[in-house]
This record gives C-alpha cells, sequence and structure tokens, in this order.
C-alpha cells in the first residue's frame, strides 16, 4: 500500500519577510503542499496608499482597527490630490466586502455548472488543460489578456512567466483600450513612451487645452488642480459634445465628430502664417518641420472650417490664444486616443506644442491623461508590447540585456512583440489560438462588438478567467475562476500618468481562499515547472528591485530609488530617478524632497538618437462607418459620472455611488432630433446599429449636436452597437463614433 504524502513546509518565496503566516490552505494529499498562505496586513493603526481606480494616482489614508481596514480619507499633503478625493475614492474599500467575492476556485463541469475545488484540483486542471493545448497545437496556441488593474510587479510577474516560463508568443492588455494610441504616438515623436507632464502643470499654464477630455468627470482630481489655477487661465475645449468640462470653459469648439486632426493641421497653418511659432526651439530641438509646413498649408482656414463645421472665427480665436499664450499645456484622453486614426490626431496636438515651444516649461506640455491606475505600469513593464523596462523584443541588445538581469537563457525571451488585443480575438476567430487566460478584465462587457466577442469567447478550448467576482460576464463564460484578491487586500505598486510611483499596500485580508494575484502567479510557476525560473521573485518588492535593475540606461530609470519605504516617505516618486539623481544639489541625505516634481524634456533633449523630436503627420481619413439612410444617427461614447468606472464591476457594489449615476442606461438625444422623431424626454427608445441594440431611457438635451446621440460606455448593452474599427498604428479600438438608428 502507497503511503500518503504529507505536505511540504512551504516554499521559501511563501516567507514573506514583513509578515507572519496567519492562514493554512489544505490541498489534496500528494498535491504540491503549500502548508499556509501568507497573509500581510499593515499594522499600523492608519497607513497612506495610492487608490485604485484611475490613472490620477490618488493617495488614500486608509484608518484600520485590529489590522484591518475600517475607513479612509484622503491623504493631505499628497503632491497629486493634496487632500482631496473623488467619489470613488471615498468609496474604495466598499467593494471588498462585496457579497459576491470569489472565495474558491470554480471549475465548471460538463452540464454548465461551477463546482467549488481547492487550488490543488485547479491548478492541476489549469496546467493539464494548457499544457495539452500547446502539445497539440504549439505554444503560441495559448495567450493571456491582462489589465492595468493589478499592480507592476505583479503585471511583470505575469508577463515574464507566461512568456519566458510557459512560452506563450501573445499576450495583451486591456491597457489597449485606453492608452495604445498616445504610447506609440509618444514613441514615434519623441523615441520613447514619455509623457512629459507633472499635474502642477495644471496649475500653471495661462491657457489649457482639452481635447476629447472630460476631467470634470472622468478625472475630477485633475480638474480640482485646474479650480486652483491662479492665472485666470483661458479654459478650451475641442469636444463635440457639451461636456460638463466644456460647460466651464472659456472656449468650447463643437467640432463635427473626429474631425479634430483636420482642426489641429489647420491651427498649425495659422501659426506658421501669423508668425505663431518658436523658431528657435524647432531649428535646435525638432526634425521634419518644413515638410510639416508644406504638408499643413493645404488646410486652409477655409477648408478646416468646412470639414470641422466650425465658424471661422471661432478658429481664428484659439489660434490667437495659443499664439498669444505663454505656457500652453495640451491634453487629451480617450476622444483622441479611441479613434480610428487617434495616433496621428495625437501627434497633430503634439505638433502644436513643439512648434509653439511649449514643452519642458511649468504649464506647458503634450499631455495625454490615461485611464487605468497603472497608467505607466503596464506600458513599461507589463512585457506585452515593450520587453520589460520599455526594451524592444525585436533588439538582440535588448534581449541580452534583460536576460543578464533576469538571469535566464537569452533564447527563452521572444524576438518579437505579442499580437495586439484585437488580434488575439481574431487568432482565437481562426483557430490559432485555443486557450486564454484573461486576468483583472472583462472582455464580455467592455471589448468592442459585444456580441461578436462574446461569441469569440465562447469558441474556446479552454478559457480562465482569474478575477475579484465570479460575477463578471466574463467569468460566466469561463472553465476556470480563480479567486483573486483585490486592491486593499496586497501590495505592490502603480505608476499614474504623470509618471509617479506609488505603492499599494495589504489592509485587509482576502476572503476565504482568494489569493493576490502575485501568489497565483508564483502557484502557476510551479505547478507549470518553471518555478526556479523565478525563485528572486520572492515578493513584490523583491519584484521591484529587479525591475529596477531592467530600467538601467532607459529614459525610464529608476535606479536611484532605494526601495518601498523611499518611496513611501518621499509622497511618490516620478521617473526617471537614476542612481545619479539620489543626491541633491547641496543635499547631504539620499532621500529627494517630498512632492518634487519632475518634468521631462526641460533641457530640449528627446529621446530619439539625435536629441530631437520629430513633427510626424498624415492625410485626414474618414470614419469608417459615416451615418446612412438606414442608420442616420452617430453615436458617441464616453464616461456617465464621476461615481462610474469602466464596466462597474466594482462600483456597482456601492449603495453609494450606485445613488449619484441613473440606474437606468440612457441616451442624450438633441431636442431637434427628438421632436422629429416624437420622443418626449424619459421615453423608451432603442438605439441600433449593424451590430446590436441597446434599450435606454431618451435625456432630451442640447449638449449633442443634432445628428448626434451620446450613451454611457458603463452600461453593458452599449457595446453591442460598437464598431470594431482600430487605429492601423497603434490597433486601439475606435469605440467613440459609429452609425446607428433610433425607435421607439
Amino acid at each position: 500500500m502507497t503511503a500518503t504524502p504529507t505536505p511540504s513546509a512551504p516554499p521559501s518565496w511563501w516567507r514573506h519577510h514583513t509578515g507572519p503566516l496567519t492562514r493554512e490552505l489544505q490541498l489534496h494529499p500528494g498535491g504540491f503542499g503549500l502548508g499556509q498562505i501568507p497573509e500581510r496586513v499593515c499594522p499600523d493603526a492608519v497607513t497612506d496608499m495610492v487608490c485604485g481606480y484611475c490613472s490620477t494616482g490618488c493617495s488614500l489614508r486608509v484608518h484600520l482597527q485590529a489590522g484591518t481596514a475600517v475607513n479612509l480619507t484622503p491623504t493631505n499633503g499628497y503632491p497629486v490630490n493634496r487632500g482631496m478625493a473623488c467619489p470613488k475614492g471615498w468609496e474604495a474599500l466598499t467593494p471588498l466586502n462585496a457579497d459576491d467575492r470569489a472565495t474558491t476556485p470554480l471549475l465548471k463541469h460538463d452540464n454548465g455548472r461551477f463546482t467549488p475545488v481547492d487550488w490543488n484540483r485547479a491548478l492541476t486542471t489549469f496546467v493539464s488543460r494548457f499544457q495539452r493545448i500547446q502539445r497539440q497545437y504549439g505554444k503560441s496556441a495559448v495567450a493571456f489578456l491582462s489589465t492595468g488593474q493589478i499592480a507592476t510587479e505583479e503585471m511583470a510577474l505575469l508577463g515574464a512567466l507566461a512568456k519566458f516560463g510557459m512560452g506563450m508568443q501573445h499576450g495583451d492588455g486591456n491597457t489597449r483600450q485606453c492608452m495604445a494610441t498616445s504610447v506609440v504616438a509618444y514613441k514615434q515623436a519623441f523615441g520613447f513612451d514619455a509623457p512629459p507632464y507633472t499635474y502642477d502643470d495644471f496649475e500653471e499654464s495661462d491657457v489649457l487645452v482639452f481635447v476629447g477630455s472630460n476631467p470634470c468627470i472622468a478625472h475630477p482630481i485633475m480638474w480640482e488642480r485646474v479650480m486652483r489655477n491662479p492665472h485666470h487661465p483661458q479654459i478650451v475645449v475641442v469636444d463635440p459634445r457639451a461636456t460638463e468640462t466644456a460647460m466651464q470653459s472659456t472656449q468650447h469648439l463643437a467640432l463635427r465628430p473626429k474631425s479634430d486632426q483636420t482642426l489641429f493641421y489647420g491651427l498649425a497653418n495659422l501659426l506658421i502664417q501669423n508668425a505663431g511659432i518658436d523658431p528657435e526651439f524647432i531649428r535646435d530641438h525638432t526634425d521634419h518641420f518644413e515638410e510639416f509646413a508644406r504638408f499643413v498649408s493645404a488646410f486652409t482656414l477655409e477648408r478646416t472650417s468646412i470639414e470641422t463645421e466650425l465658424p471661422t472665427e471661432q478658429i481664428l480665436e484659439l489660434a490667437r490664444t495659443i499664439q498669444h499664450g505663454k505656457r500652453v499645456s495640451f491634453w487629451w484622453t480617450m476622444g483622441v486616443n479611441q479613434s480610428h486614426q487617434g495616433v496621428r490626431t495625437a501627434q497633430a496636438i503634439i505638433n502644436l506644442a513643439l512648434m509653439t515651444g511649449n514643452i519642458g516649461r511649468p504649464g506647458t506640455g503634450a499631455n495625454s491623461i490615461t485611464g487605468q491606475c497603472k497608467a505607466m505600469g503596464s506600458r513599461l513593464f507589463s512585457n506585452t508590447t515593450n520587453l520589460l523596462g520599455g526594451h524592444d523584443f525585436s533588439n538582440p541588445q535588448h534581449r541580452q540585456k534583460i536576460a543578464s538581469v533576469l538571469d535566464i537563457d537569452p533564447t527563452l525571451i521572444p524576438e518579437q512583440a505579442s499580437w495586439s488585443y484585437n488580434e488575439i480575438m481574431e487568432g482565437i476567430l481562426s483557430k490559432r489560438i485555443r486557450g486564454l487566460w484573461v486576468i483583472c478584465t472583462n472582455p464580455a462587457h467592455s471589448w468592442i462588438s459585444q456580441n461578436q466577442c462574446r461569441d469569440i469567447l465562447d469558441r474556446l478550448d479552454f478559457l480562465v478567467v482569474q478575477d475579484m467576482y465570479p460575477t463578471t460576464e466574463t467569468a460566466q463564460l469561463a472553465d476556470l475562476i480563480l479567486p483573486a484578491a483585490g486592491w486593499g487586500e496586497k501590495q505592490g505598486s502603480f505608476i499614474n500618468s504623470e509618471r509617479r510611483i506609488g505603492l499599494i499596500k495589504k489592509v485587509a485580508p482576502a476572503p476565504g481562499n482568494a489569493l493576490a494575484d502575485f501568489n497565483i502567479f508564483k502557484l502557476v510557476a510551479q505547478y507549470w515547472g518553471c518555478g526556479n525560473m523565478f525563485r528572486n521573485w520572492s515578493s513584490p518588492e523583491a519584484v521591484f528591485q529587479i525591475l529596477k535593475r531592467c530600467t538601467v540606461d532607459q529614459p525610464c530609470d529608476i535606479t536611484g530609488i532605494t526601495d518601498y519605504s523611499m518611496l513611501d516617505h518621499c509622497g511618490g516618486i516620478q521617473w526617471p530617478y537614476p542612481a545619479a539623481d539620489t543626491k541633491e544639489p547641496d543635499d547631504t541625505s539620499s532621500q529627494i524632497p517630498i512632492g518634487q516634481q519632475r518634468r521631462l524634456f526641460t533641457d530640449g533633449q528627446f529621446f530619439h538618437t539625435n536629441g530631437k523630436a520629430r513633427f510626424c503627420f498624415e492625410d485626414s481619413k474618414p470614419m469608417p462607418e459615416q451615418p446612412n439612410r438606414n442608420y442616420p444617427y452617430l453615436l458617441l461614447t464616453g464616461r456617465g459620472t464621476a461615481a462610474q468606472w469602466h464596466t462597474q464591476t466594482r462600483t456597482d457594489k456601492s449603495p453609494v455611488l450606485r445613488k449619484l449615476y441613473p440606474d437606468q442606461p440612457f441616451a442624450e438625444l438633441n431636442p431637434t432630433d427628438a421632436k422629429q422623431l416624437g420622443i418626449a424626454p424619459n421615453a423608451p427608445i432603442t438605439v441600433i446599429s449593424q451590430r446590436g441594440q441597446f434599450r435606454v431611457r431618451a435625456l432630451v438635451t442640447n449638449t449633442v449636436l443634432p445628428g448626434t446621440i451620446f450613451v454611457p460606455m458603463h452600461y453593458s448593452g452599449v457595446n453591442q452597437l460598437t464598431d470594431p474599427v482600430f487605429a492601423p498604428y497603434s490597433k486601439q479600438p475606435a469605440y467613440k463614433a459609429c452609425a446607428v438608428r433610433i425607435e421607439t
């Protein structure tokens, strides 16, 4: 008779150096003996940590009793939010206590029902099913889709595990949906993905131009910073909809949707004609201006007015405002990024900043605001389109460098970047990808053309979803659900829109047998058989030290940051912060001043080999799907209220937040169109596209132009309508505009 093996002691990587092992997880005999799971909860009465919602990166002071979070307040003095918080931040702890938390792995059986299983069964199934697919169809037949919501260290571990340990070629993140356009635009223009600004610039500008951006709703703390500007600034909003931000502006250009690229080329031409440029900056710090000037000469005032449907005087007024502004800053978000020509539109904005010398100085910049809380962390360290630390998969020197840092064979590093999100979905449709691992994201709700997306996910041989909740639309399609800890139940770092690295901390235990994503990835590595490759990835802070070494000699070099405690003490630190910067002039300490601001390009040097920025440009292209006889209206999408977040997976858990937004989906409809269609306020209507239909309530309002309607992105049905069109350079989905009709 064979003796039943006794579970072994936990591997050394479970013994976190900062806290005891406080909870046991029993596995089936013969499985990988974990023994105990580490649960480190901050022992202090209060602790500060970065919020886990948006890219702003506010600091919240969490109040604890008996080691568990019971309340929070905004952190006074933190350089990002300065004692302020939006509704989501005030309610950040509530989603942790939701009734529908995932507490144990769930395995779907042939009858379509989920059955609770232990971690040993879950991970054995995970490995056997994915490895079977790879044996039968090749290594690239398994892929992953991740998120901008997990810690930087977790995402780095996932990318390294999947690509170097499990042999996956392809993996992308839901960050593709919000920031890919800006990444490519910055790389091509500046030589590196480098948002140049700090949030102090909101208060330093005398002209702020917001393009396709509604910070009143999407980034309310940033808008509070604008409201603190002492210079009585001109606030310009370029948006077809009269957003909450537009209502507070000094100039609102309600242009024809997706004509903004033409507008910026027309403005550039006017500035050149009227000596509104900075010739010295252009000469010393840029390339290709002469070609750009010849190109935009075709964008006359008359042409610009016709194509944008803006009065000529309004265009001239904006050109004069930019020309006479001493500190002009340009800000954009999803209205630019989520476009069929988003990269060139973003670069048209960058070109305006370069040609007027509005970059590298306080209150200036071509500034992308993104959505995910790890706005820069996922871009630099996800190991998807970039090799760790902003390196290039196709560069053999970069592969050798990273292999040396990680102490792995360079041949394990793929020589090409991953397919993008849409290419992975197409790969599933063509059966080149048969297994998918989805981490902390909800594509069955958020991905464009939702009905097609759900059909594609249903074709997989094996779908694993790792999430806080088993109730998301994507989790319900899964074959295996892995229960993950949420923000506040683990530790790590986020990097916000202004490149500031801040900490998240464990202030509450995860429910049941849910684990931090970091620990799940470590378990997967052990079960897969590549655990030794990650022997040095023993904790999030240990991974942070590894990632530091990956940034050596990169524009994002952070080797001067000693450890997490330095980040905590300094109120976060913006990259770059190389080791040479650890001492300020006349300062004998190794700490930087708390809240110090670190702008890029203050010396006029960019990251191309010659140190110059590039003017990038291309002819405007029409929207792929124009309104027509059968679908005569143009649908616009965007954020609904400051109390909603993405697919509402978390914000819907808060009774307070639910009171702050309409419980029923709605569509903003111009009074002229409502009268023509015989639609009364609050009447039920159906919005129909070629891909699906969505029942909403009519909100009759002048905030939208005739011929357009607006529906908030947060409600599940809206992405039944959106058109699966992707920007050619960034592969970002064009969520913002598609043709629809309205029926009563």
